[in-house]
């Protein structure tokens, strides 16, 4: 009688079970790689049954995602749960399929012996209460990090040896080439090819990533639409600067592929002859030579990271230019800057006008801590934009209107007032104490909400 007490007073054990594999391969399986560790490490706990181990129904599988990292779905509800007290034991079929970085799983055992939470493994015996099993687990981690970056460094070796043999490495092939789907060659698609011989001639021709944007969006012309081996079509993008300028200096249209700096020969057709890819380099570098872009190093706006533009709902972000030994400072909308002028009604806007007026408005709800007795001018750029986050939570800027637009924080949303309106909802207000000069354009209107 005495026993059978014993063991109904046996606390109950609850045991999540969580499994990975690195690759999405072999998953649509009917009986994967997932299920059999799960089964395993269900056998061992129903043979712990004694000892009060029941297995909790939730799973917490993580099919095609690295353990080089912590960035996994399952993972993420795991380590939620062991926080909320769900969760007593964690069971894994090897220690490596919670993480092969040692680092990472350090952290995670911290999070396990804050709440009290045991870890096994199925196959690798161990017991991380000893110092024994605690130098064990380690040793067994750092193996587990040493096969990691073994596997990574034969992938590197083998990429660079299939670069040198001049082939192509997969994924989504440029504009103007398809794929041979039993060769793994590209061939070329002569209805995209013609395409890209009229880019590289409408860059020498206009002179310049802008104006061809411009071009292209009349025309209606986009970047690659490819249909995956699982039939998922992948849309073609528009144009913006930063994708042409990838194409225009694209080595695979001379018949060529790079791996890291070197290039090499390969084993596909040229759509660009070498003249007009070299007149295409030279006129970028003589670009870069000439023209004088607008620069954001050193430069941090207030508003960075709060501005938005109504029009096209792109961030604007702070940069300036110079004439002389003056530097005028503006925000310039993302779009705008990617697409050309026309891309956007908004284009940019005075920085120091706006970021101005906005701190004039919201200046009654801003802390700014120990040196908040001090005017709001004395603060660095750094310190403002800091303050005006904690009271801000975006400003929407529209140039077809200039109207603005000032979202406030929920915090301050319901315990603050501006100018005395209710936040809750938007009214417009005059803006007639904004500075009558602007070197861009000017907002007229403001709203809270």
């Amino acid at each position: 009688m005495r026993g059978k007490k014993k063991r109904e007073s046996q606390p109950a054990v609850r045991c999540a079970i969580y499994t990975r594999k690195s690759t999405s391969e072999g998953l649509d399986q009917d009986f994967n790689t997932l299920d059999a560790q799960r089964e395993a490490a269900e056998a061992y706990i129903a043979s712990q049954q004694g000892g009060g181990w029941t297995c909790l129904s939730d799973h917490y599988d993580d099919g095609g995602f690295t353990g080089a990292n912590i960035d996994r779905p399952a993972l993420a509800r795991l380590l939620a749960d062991i926080e909320a007290g769900k969760i007593d034991a964690v069971v894994v079929y090897k220690v490596d399929r919670l993480s092969r970085s040692l680092l990472d799983f350090a952290r995670m055992m911290e999070t396990f012996e804050r709440f009290q939470v045991s870890f096994v493994s199925v196959t690798q015996h161990f017991n991380t209460a000893t110092s024994m099993g605690r130098l064990i687990l380690n040793v067994l981690l750092s193996f587990a990090q040493f096969e990691r970056e073994m596997i990574s460094e034969r992938t590197r070796d083998k990429m660079a040896a299939a670069r040198r043999k001049g082939k192509w490495l997969g994924g989504v092939p440029a504009l103007g080439y398809d794929v041979d789907r039993q060769t793994r060659r590209l061939v070329i698609n002569h209805e995209e090819a013609a395409q890209v011989q009229n880019i590289f001639e409408l860059y020498l021709q206009l002179g310049g990533l802008v104006p061809v944007v411009e071009k292209l969006a009349r025309r209606g012309w986009v970047n690659k639409q490819w249909t995956n081996r699982k039939n998922v079509v992948r849309l073609g993008k528009p144009f913006n600067k930063g994708n042409l300028h990838y194409l225009l200096t694209n080595v695979t249209y001379c018949g060529r592929v790079k791996f890291e700096d070197e290039i090499y020969e390969g084993e596909h057709e040229a759509i660009v002859s070498d003249e007009i890819f070299e007149q295409v380099q030279s006129l970028f570098a003589k670009n870069r030579r000439t023209r004088k872009l607008p620069k954001t190093n050193g430069c941090r706006g207030v508003l960075d990271g709060l501005l938005y533009c109504a029009a096209c709902e792109s961030r604007m972000f702070h940069t300036y230019t110079s004439k002389g030994s003056r530097r005028y400072r503006y925000y310039l909308c993302s779009s705008a800057q990617k697409r050309g002028r026309n891309g956007c009604p908004s284009k940019s806007i005075s920085a120091l006008e706006i970021e101005q007026f906005v701190m004039k408005e919201v200046h009654g709800t801003i802390q700014t801590g120990s040196a908040s007795q001090l005017p709001w001018e004395s603060h660095s750029t750094a310190e403002q934009a800091e303050a005006l986050a904690q009271v801000v939570d975006r400003v929407d800027y529209d140039g077809r209107s200039g109207d603005l637009h000032i979202r406030l924080t929920r915090h301050n949303r319901r315990d603050s007032n501006v100018r005395g309106h209710d936040n809750s909802s938007s009214y417009p207000v005059s803006c007639k104490g904004s500075p009558k000069q602007t070197l861009f354009e000017p907002f007229s209107l403001l709203r809270f909400s």
